[in-house]
């Protein structure tokens, strides 16, 4: 597979499963087992209206590459899609790059980034 030849929504489909399950994973070892919880804690990381604020968040510190993978997963050509949900994909084309690139490292920092940036002092 040539990663760099997929397009933006292709990257955002696989960087979308991939973040899903790391917050999913973050939520439960928080010690939460009540699933409307679990539910809630998670749509504070994975809500469109969220990976735009956290995008716009992250973005001071993305590399010149993270900047032009984001560039081409919100330019993808969605349909009546708002700004907030083409952020939102360039986010989770950012995401599925990293991943399928194996940059682990990376994508661990940029998860603590985002867990400081959503704020783990607002769970119940």
């Amino acid at each position: 597979m040539r990663i760099q030849e997929l397009n933006g929504a292709t990257l955002a489909f696989i960087g979308d499963a991939y973040y899903e399950l790391r917050v999913r994973e973050h939520v439960l070892r928080k010690g939460i087992t009540n699933l409307q919880k679990l539910h809630n804690e998670s749509v504070k990381f994975v809500s469109r209206s969220a990976q735009s604020r956290i995008l716009h968040g992250l973005y001071p510190i993305l590399t010149e590459e993270e900047c032009t993978i984001y560039k081409r997963g919100r330019n993808y050509k969605y349909k009546d899609h708002d700004e907030e949900y083409l952020t939102a994909s360039g986010f989770e084309a950012i995401i599925g790059y990293l991943y399928l690139r194996q940059e682990q490292a990376r994508l661990d920092e940029l998860f603590g980034l985002i867990v400081a940036l959503i704020g783990e002092n607002n769970h119940e």
